[in-house]
């Protein structure tokens, strides 16, 4: 199984082979505990070993939140890879897919649009050193949808179960939909649990299943900065009002 280095000594205390190419990584967890974190460490050093990614934040309103976060959170300056990076945001509004540059503006919400969106992002990308990884947080917003939300899941599934011809990273929330967030969490070849405590506030995660290569099952302590952990509840709660209410119009 080839694998990518993670350069990230929390994370290679835990997967001391890395990150197994050519599958798909599921982070489940509680609201606020800090799942696209830890994301941007991984999408950090796919970038830095000459891989591309396809960004999907549905939490976040704007892109400059991801810059923003990647460079909190592991050091890294979006705009040195931006031949390498396509942004895909939600626009409930948007009749067909928009591009701008290296983003992208759809329907998400819409099962179609969400393949195209995606396929049309990688298109875009160069296939170099690790190949494309999409990185999706907060999809489990998609499924508010009363009208598509089973088919958004079945496309999940099918992404985290079938297809191999690139890396899939997403993140979702267990705070709603659990059901079938742990239909997902079934589904996906690599799967990480994350939990936050209060007082102060901690964020923890374990490695629960990792394809093809050996890991450690033990919980750790994640060292995110504290302000960093504070900005993810604060979005976390503009998704809520603004993200859920626009997408269970649908």
């Amino acid at each position: 199984m080839d694998t990518l280095s993670i350069d990230v000594p929390w994370i290679q205390q835990l997967m001391p082979q890395g990150l197994p190419l050519h599958t798909s990584t599921l982070i489940s967890g509680p609201g606020g505990s800090g799942k696209p974190l830890i994301g941007d460490t991984f999408v950090a050093s796919w970038l830095r070993n000459g891989g591309s990614a396809v960004l999907i934040s549905l939490q976040y309103p704007s892109t400059d939140f991801v810059y923003e976060s990647l460079k909190t959170v592991a050091a890294l300056d979006l705009h040195d890879y931006a031949q390498n990076v396509v942004f895909i945001s939600l626009d409930v509004n948007a009749p067909e897919i928009a591009a701008a540059g290296n983003h992208l503006r759809a329907n998400l919400v819409l099962p179609s649009v969400w393949d195209q969106a995606i396929e049309r992002g990688c298109s875009l990308l160069p296939d170099t050193g690790p190949g494309i990884m999409v990185f999706g947080s907060a999809l489990n917003l998609l499924l508010f949808s009363p009208t598509y939300g089973n088919d958004l899941l079945a496309r999940l599934a099918d992404l985290l179960q079938n297809d191999k011809r690139r890396t899939y990273f997403f993140s979702v929330s267990t705070s709603a939909k659990k059901e079938q967030i742990a239909h997902l969490e079934t589904l996906a070849d690599n799967l990480i649990m994350t939990r936050s405590e209060k007082q102060p506030f901690r964020l923890f995660m374990r490695v629960l299943r990792l394809k093809g290569v050996p890991f450690s099952d033990a919980e750790i302590s994640v060292p995110i900065p504290p302000r960093s952990l504070a900005h993810v509840r604060e979005i976390a709660e503009h998704s809520r009002r603004r993200v859920i209410p626009q997408i269970s119009r649908i």
